[in-house]
């Protein structure tokens, strides 16, 4: 298109490689940021077949990727601390998840709670600045992998699981692996499916309401991949008395930051 530029935010995640393409139109002309094109890697195959590394950063394989060149890349995530991308800027992961969520939602105070593949954030944010946050990524058990896991066990499609919010069978451990033996020992006492799926997802939502405790506000804005389960939007809102956000793109937030930090300039 005629006078865009293009910008590339880059999420390297613990789990998945989210990448964002977005188009900015040149100064005046109306339109501003527009989507693009989305895509998901997982992280591994990501490194062995797009990534080499340059010294101490890494060159990403664009071509391969089918993506064009791009005037403005930038990157974030789990990965972030580990090896920069070459010809690009890294950029804090808290800062690229509130700027995605200001960019997807058009607000400018909540509370962002960002439910990944492996860890879990939440982050105050008022006139559109991060105010205070809490991180948590030494244990999976309010992440995607702990929902992933327990799917598994049930036997049931993540998206499936998603369905269930009656009658949660109580589950009480707070690691993931033990999690999933006590999850066994339920199965073995015979409850019901619906009611094991119910307890899965009521879990994650009973750990993450004692920590929202300290960051208070009317709107929570719920991305990350755990964000496409409806049952934990629906007793996170539920549970915490707030109105829930989940914006059109949830797992995608971090690139998307990524690339509404490059339009700032």
């Amino acid at each position: 298109m005629s006078g865009q530029q293009t910008i590339c935010g880059i999420d390297l995640g613990s789990r998945s490689v989210k990448i964002a393409l977005m188009g900015r139109k040149a100064e005046g002309e109306d339109g501003g940021l527009e989507i693009l094109r989305l895509e998901s890697l997982d992280t591994i195959r990501f490194y062995r077949e797009y990534g080499r590394k340059q010294g101490d950063k890494l060159a990403v394989n664009f071509e391969a990727l089918g993506l064009p060149a791009v005037d403005s890349l930038i990157s974030t995530g789990y990965g972030r601390n580990t090896l920069e991308l070459a010809g690009g800027e890294a950029i804090p992961e808290l800062k690229a998840h509130v700027l995605g969520a200001i960019y997807q939602t058009g607000l400018k105070d909540f509370t962002l709670v960002d439910l990944g593949g492996q860890d879990s954030k939440i982050i105050q944010v008022r006139k559109g600045r991060m105010i205070d946050f809490l991180t948590n990524d030494k244990c999976a058990a309010s992440s995607g992998r702990y929902l992933e896991n327990m799917a598994t066990i049930l036997d049931l499609p993540l998206q499936e699981l998603g369905g269930y919010t009656d009658a949660p069978v109580e589950l009480n451990s707070t690691c993931a692996v033990f999690g999933e033996s006590e999850l066994i020992g339920k199965i073995v006492e015979g409850f019901p499916l619906a009611e094991l799926a119910a307890g899965v997802n009521t879990t994650i939502v009973k750990r993450i309401l004692p920590l929202l405790r300290s960051f208070p506000g009317e709107v929570i804005v719920f991305t990350g991949g755990v964000a496409h389960n409806r049952a934990v939007g629906r007793l996170l809102e539920k549970g915490s008395g707030r109105r829930i956000v989940i914006p059109q793109e949830p797992q995608f937030n971090g690139a998307i930051g990524c690339c509404a930090y490059a339009a700032q300039d």
